[in-house]
């Protein structure tokens, strides 16, 4: 029998990962340990907004998470009825409005993160220091990748004729 592709082998661990990441009940047990109150399709938004440098447009927020602009508005009211994210003027367009994350979001994106590394820090006590490391450069390089070559395709499909 000859060896397995390489890509389908990738495709398949990244389907496990994928799956095994978005799991309700993985979410509900991980937000229970958390200590706070975020369903699932919230959760990417507040980690979005914690990890960007500035408050984002709703449509930069949409184009961030490869959704489509209401769904980004509907979590958007979501969260800031929670209180975990606030509404701020756009200094470039006094019509426009950008998105932060509040101190609560903050704090909620931490419990959760934390609940996160502890659980993933159980589940790989066995590897070594070394291992892990070489893990967490590779699935950077690989997101990092995967960005740049759909940035790539987008831009070259603006420039094919409809």
């Amino acid at each position: 029998m000859p060896p397995p592709d390489d890509m389908a082998e990738l495709e398949r661990a990244l389907s496990r990962i994928s799956h095994l990441l978005s799991r309700a009940k993985e979410h509900d047990r991980t937000i229970d340990e958390a200590g706070v109150a975020v369903d699932r399709a919230s959760a990417p938004f507040l980690r979005a907004l914690a990890d960007a440098s500035a408050p984002l447009r709703l449509g930069e927020l949409a184009t961030l998470l490869g959704v489509e602009a209401p769904h980004v508005t509907r979590q958007v009211q979501r969260l800031e009825r929670a209180d975990f994210v606030e509404r701020v003027p756009d200094p470039d367009d006094r019509r426009a409005q950008r998105v932060r994350i509040t101190a609560k979001g903050a704090d909620a994106v931490e419990c959760i993160r934390a609940v996160g590394r502890r659980w993933m820090s159980d589940a790989l006590a066995d590897w070594s220091d070394e291992d892990r490391h070489r893990l967490a450069a590779l699935c950077h390089r690989m997101v990092d990748d995967f960005l740049r070559f759909g940035a790539e395709r987008r831009e070259s499909d603006r420039g094919r004729p409809a």
